[in-house]
């Protein structure tokens, strides 16, 4: 016979710890925040600037579905609650194991909300944008950096985010070389960042007859997405724009006309490039936004690099580092070199789950800073 005190004494935990959460992001402003907004939108000329009307209404439709997460949470723990009043009451013991796996269930939930409360970065609720470069050693590297592409793109899906790819490189003879895409979701860049760096790959290689074992190394840039013009200034004379024909599948724009664009910032020589777009102007345009991106990431790396070096913290937090190894022989494991996680399920990891690697790197952070 299940002793019900003890899922009892592990909702109220939970409620409380959900409450605290709810109490940080101070439900109360948001609201008075939200109100404004709508006070905004039912004016009657709202409509008439459509940029303006645009992001009034996705910040209304973001800090909505930030309360809501919250009271809904709670609202499905006091549920749980009077379920287990309901199922001890009934003496019902085939209920018990159905009662159990779904207080677990809640209880993953809740730490995943009570983690999201971690991202109060001024750019983790924006959008990301990520590029993944193939390291050095041929079609093995690219193969690698295909892979990692994947991997990815299953995760947004698993989060129920969007994808959009921006550049792309194909490799040699299989793989990638390059890639860049958009992604889009709450907090997608407060998420994704934990991603930044070198991944490892060790395996026995497709690509080589004799079967031996090889390393092979992608790296990740991470980058919110920066729509604000006035984040950063850009020079025009700065900038070293170049066209060329659009190289991916797509429609009939792809290699008929000079419609892709490449923009290197001069005094940084950071490179940007975009295809995806049907129009020169379109990719210029969304070219800029990379190029943003990139210069706002670089500029808080340095602070951040800045700030480790004053206070004498070594974080392994800086582009470059090498963050995971992905082992698929001679065992098989992915582990994270900053958090110390680890798991043996190869193949899970590699169709998108990644969540408790992301998870253990903003509990980290959450602890140095």
């Amino acid at each position: 016979m299940l002793d019900y005190n003890e899922p009892r004494k592990t909702l109220s935990d939970m409620r409380a710890e959900m409450v605290r959460a709810y109490d940080s992001i101070n439900p109360a402003k948001l609201k008075q925040r939200i109100a404004e907004l709508e006070k905004q939108q039912n004016a009657d000329n709202f409509w008439e600037d459509a940029d303006n009307a645009r992001k009034v209404s996705k910040e209304i439709s973001q800090l909505s579905s930030k309360v809501e997460k919250f009271e809904k949470m709670i609202a499905r723990i006091d549920e749980a609650a009077d379920m287990v009043d309901i199922v001890e009451l009934e003496q019902d013991e085939s209920e018990d194991e159905n009662l159990l796996a779904s207080i677990r269930e809640l209880s993953e939930q809740v730490e995943s909300l009570s983690l999201a409360t971690l991202l109060s970065g001024k750019y983790d609720a924006l959008n990301a944008i990520l590029t993944l470069h193939a390291g050095a050693g041929g079609t093995e590297a690219q193969d690698w950096c295909s892979m990692l592409y994947r991997m990815y793109t299953r995760y947004v899906e698993r989060e129920g985010w969007s994808c959009t790819e921006l550049d792309y490189l194909a490799g040699d003879e299989a793989g990638i070389k390059s890639v860049t895409f958009r992604v889009e979701g709450d907090n997608a860049y407060g998420y994704l960042k934990a991603e930044k760096g070198v991944h490892r790959l060790v395996r026995i290689s497709p690509f080589d007859a004799n079967a031996r074992r090889h390393t092979s190394f992608a790296s990740l840039e991470v980058m919110p997405e920066i729509i604000d013009t006035s984040e950063i200034e850009i020079r025009p004379e700065d900038l070293k724009v170049d066209t060329y024909r659009s190289s991916g599948a797509g429609g009939q724009h792809v290699n008929k006309t000079e419609s892709a664009i490449r923009i290197t910032h001069i005094p940084t020589g950071i490179i940007v490039a975009c295809q995806n777009e049907r129009s020169q102007i379109q990719n210029r345009e969304v070219a800029m936004q990379m190029l943003r991106s990139k210069l706002i990431e670089r500029r808080e790396r340095e602070r951040e690099e800045e700030a480790a070096a004053i206070s004498g913290q070594l974080k392994k937090i800086e582009w470059g580092s090498q963050i995971r190894s992905y082992v698929f022989c001679p065992y098989t494991m992915v582990k994270d070199h900053r958090t110390g996680y680890e798991t043996g399920n190869v193949q899970a990891v590699m169709d998108g789950d990644l969540e408790g690697f992301i998870n253990e790197y903003l509990k980290l952070s959450s602890i140095q800073e």
